[in-house]
């Protein structure tokens, strides 16, 4: 059985959650690997519309398994939240179809507040996060300090935890004036909820062998995309956590063997959420048509994104990167409106050409994009599902995007409804 990993190939906001949720439809299990709830998914089944942030896109869907991996840092409240609100519209959720990595990470309220603190204090150097502790949260594991899933079992453990954690953080907000955070009360806190979260516990990497042996389709659902990579994206304007495919394996527990397929999520143009370098991005009346017409709004934090070109050296980039083996090109029909198109086919670094993404910051903020202009087709391509209906300019679009960045487009979106696709091959029968 073909077990496949979905990435988004660009800085995010691709439309996974319209791809992955019909492949889920074809899976058993559903497994996110990375992030945390700063990454949104929306979907839109039967009518209903479900706003997704830490849950796996399998959990509307009856008879799957969802799991949450090791590799996803927790809030363990948001989690409770969002699984409240999915309920409240009919969907069940229980030890059955849940699971939650006993060794994932928990994001706790001065994870928050330290990630607010930051940003607030950076000024014009800012990241641009979400605010929601995701940073502070893996900066805590890393350093060998953080509470985890298995820690709510035991009082006396959590309490000895919570001391080496506070002792850190409150040395730092001590050294920025800020009041310290008291323990009890958070200790209290986290024992109210601690049933509800063990109750989802199990060893995933245990579980996953066993889907293995039971011949079970595995999706691995990633978060962002890959150029906010914390080792390959724009540093240091990325996440904190690994978002190309191979953290799929880290971040639940089982080899790279297990990765059969690599599909990576690409917008039909380029979107960014936040600071950071963006090298075709639009200030300009067609960006505005962009974010207008592609509804280019953050899912989890409303926040407004940059749009601009499509940029083919970073797509190309990141299928290297991340060993993708097909698109799915998403928001076609976005492009309907314009007379022509451009695709970025190279760079400009004071005066010298180049093929690829400056690792420096300083460099990627000067790289000036060099174009390859397309006509473009003035008609609506709007819910086609069959690329013969494409018009010619659309279709001469594609076959180049596909050529340059040297990957087969495996679907097209031609709306935001998980119907209106145009399938070229099933990652799941390749």
């Amino acid at each position: 059985m073909k077990n496949i990993v979905v990435v988004g190939s660009q800085w995010g906001d691709e439309g996974k959650g319209k791809i992955v949720d019909w492949l889920s439809e074809q899976a058993d299990v559903v497994i996110r690997f990375q992030g945390g709830h700063n990454a949104g998914h929306t979907l839109v089944i039967d009518g209903v519309t479900y706003k997704l942030r830490l849950l796996p896109s399998g959990i509307v869907r009856k008879n799957k398994i969802s799991v949450i991996g090791n590799g996803v840092v927790v809030d363990p409240w948001a989690l409770l939240d969002e699984i409240k609100e999915i309920r409240e519209k009919g969907v069940e959720v229980s030890p059955e179809n849940l699971m939650i990595s006993e060794a994932a990470n928990l994001i706790l309220p001065f994870h928050r507040e330290m990630d607010e603190i930051r940003e607030d204090a950076a000024g014009k150097g800012k990241i641009g996060t979400t605010r929601r502790g995701i940073g502070p949260a893996y900066e805590d594991k890393v350093g060998r300090r953080s509470i985890r899933v298995m820690d709510l079992r035991s009082e006396n453990n959590l309490d000895q935890r919570l001391e080496t954690v506070l002792l850190h953080h409150n040395a730092i907000r001590k050294g920025l004036g800020k009041k310290i955070f008291e323990k009890d009360q958070l200790k209290k806190d986290l024992l109210k909820i601690a049933p509800e979260i063990l109750k989802f516990s199990q060893p995933v990497w245990l579980k996953i062998d066993q889907f293995k042996k039971q011949k079970k389709r595995i999706l691995f659902e990633g978060a962002q995309g890959i150029l906010l990579d914390v080792d390959h994206g724009t540093y240091p304007f990325v996440t904190s956590s690994n978002t190309v495919a191979s953290s799929a394996a880290t971040g639940t527990g089982c080899g790279p063997n297990s990765i059969n397929y690599v599909l990576g999520i690409t917008k039909a143009y380029t979107t960014r959420v936040g600071e950071g370098p963006f090298p075709t991005e639009l200030v300009d009346e067609v960006g505005e048509l962009l974010g207008t017409r592609g509804k280019e709004f953050g899912t989890v934090t409303s926040r407004k994104r940059r749009c601009g070109w499509f940029d083919g050296v970073l797509v190309r980039q990141t299928i290297k990167i991340s060993g993708i083996d097909g698109i799915a090109l998403t928001k076609l029909d976005v492009l309907d409106e314009l007379e022509e198109i451009k695709i970025c086919v190279e760079y400009d670094l004071n005066g010298k050409k180049i093929d690829y993404l400056p690792a420096a910051v300083e460099d990627q903020l000067k790289i000036k994009p060099i174009y390859k202009t397309f006509p473009g087709w003035k008609t609506s391509t709007n819910g086609i599902k069959n690329i013969n209906d494409l018009p010619d300019n659309a279709k001469k679009y594609i076959f180049a995007i596909e050529d340059f960045i040297g990957a087969k487009i495996s679907s097209i979106s031609t709306s935001p409804e998980r119907e209106d696709t145009i399938l070229v091959e099933n990652p799941f029968e390749v």
